[in-house]
């Protein structure tokens, strides 16, 4: 099979993903769209290299992760986005930790993701890349450049933003 032909099937297959998770990264479908074309671009290129030992989905959402996160960087940077640990331990400090079993059980996945996309990229961007993209708080914490302690504070930080959001959401019954 040809590469183009090979490519193009991967790409309808694909491309409904890459484009949700880029969207879900970059809290923007007009964004996410044009990530989203960057990063096959860059898969189309790097098509030789791809280890047909590993899963496919693994090897694109690598590309998609790197180019999103690089977006959000040159977005913010006049602002660190990912802030400081020490800070960020601190304000933590006093805040009670809920519980994740809560989130997970909510039925309602609109409201979920609706309050996904609220998070600031800070939040977010770790949010998708452990849960929606299953990588370990080490994976994260190498994509980010960041600690793995600080993946875990932003990851905390964020699920208490959305156990507000989504209490909020469902009067109060969390």
């Amino acid at each position: 099979m040809a590469k183009n032909t090979a490519f193009e099937i991967l790409y309808r297959e694909y491309y409904v993903r890459v484009f949700g998770l880029c969207r879900r990264l970059l809290n923007s479908s007009d964004l996410a769209q044009d990530a989203t074309q960057e990063v096959f671009m860059r898969v189309y290129k790097s098509f030789g290299k791809y280890d047909a030992e590993q899963p496919f989905w693994q090897w694109i959402a690598t590309f998609a992760n790197n180019h999103c996160i690089d977006l959000l960087r040159q977005r913010s940077r006049a602002d660190a986005l990912f802030g400081d640990e020490t800070i960020e331990m601190e304000d933590i400090a006093a805040v009670d930790v809920p519980v994740v079993n809560d989130l997970i059980a909510l039925q309602d996945a609109e409201a979920m993701n609706e309050a996904i996309s609220t998070l600031p990229d800070k939040y977010r961007v770790p949010v998708v890349l452990a849960y929606f993209n299953q990588l370990s708080y080490d994976e994260v914490a190498t994509q980010l450049d960041i600690s793995r302690n600080h993946v875990g504070v932003l990851l905390l930080r964020a699920k208490q933003s959305l156990r507000t959001a989504l209490t909020a959401v469902d009067g109060g019954s969390l």
